[in-house]
């Protein structure tokens, strides 16, 4: 899957969520192309979410949420999650 459909697939899957109000995904993979762990189709994501009911509960809590959700992706598209709620 290339980058362009993992993040349309993110998208559609949290704000398909009603908790959820709007997300913003940012392509970090760059940062670790050269790391020997690196896989060519496995992604660094970071996930900026906008949602008022997670925001009110705990930072695990609501991280456990979002990987539930996005468990597909994060077993075969992405390497490394980085998630913050507003």
């Amino acid at each position: 899957m290339d980058i362009d459909n993992l993040f349309k697939n993110i998208k559609t899957k949290l704000l398909s969520n009603a908790i959820i109000q709007n997300v913003k995904i940012e392509d970090k993979t760059y940062l670790h192309a050269k790391h020997a762990s690196h896989e060519k189709n496995k992604f660094h994501i970071k996930l900026i979410i906008i949602s008022r009911d997670l925001k009110k509960t705990s930072k695990l809590d609501a991280t456990k949420r979002v990987h539930k959700i996005l468990q597909d992706e994060i077993k075969n598209h992405i390497h490394s999650i980085q998630i913050l709620f507003e």
